[in-house]
C-alpha cells in the first residue's frame, strides 16, 4: 500500500483515483499519522431483479387508450 500525505493527495488525486481504479489502495497521512485509506470500491453483490417481460406482456389494459381519454378531457375543458 502506498503512502501519501495530504498535499501531495491534493496535488495528485486524480492520479491516486487511477490507481484505485486499477485496484491500488492509498494511505492518506497528516502530521506523519494515518487518517484515511483510498481504495478501489468492491462490486455489488446484491440480488438481481426478476426479469418482468413476460408478467408486462400479459397485462392488458382496458377501454380506450389513456392518450384518447386525456385528449378528450383538455378539449372539454377549454369549451
Amino acid at each position: 500500500m502506498n503512502q501519501v500525505n495530504f498535499r501531495d493527495a491534493r496535488r495528485r488525486l486524480t492520479q491516486l483515483l487511477d490507481e484505485a481504479e486499477h485496484g491500488k489502495s492509498v494511505m492518506i497521512t497528516r502530521h506523519g499519522r494515518q487518517v484515511a485509506r483510498l481504495s478501489p470500491v468492491e462490486p455489488a453483490q446484491g440480488k438481481r431483479l426478476p426479469d418482468l417481460s413476460e408478467f408486462r406482456q400479459s397485462v392488458r389494459a382496458k377501454g380506450p387508450a389513456l392518450s384518447k381519454t386525456v385528449t378528450q378531457s383538455r378539449r372539454l375543458e377549454r369549451y
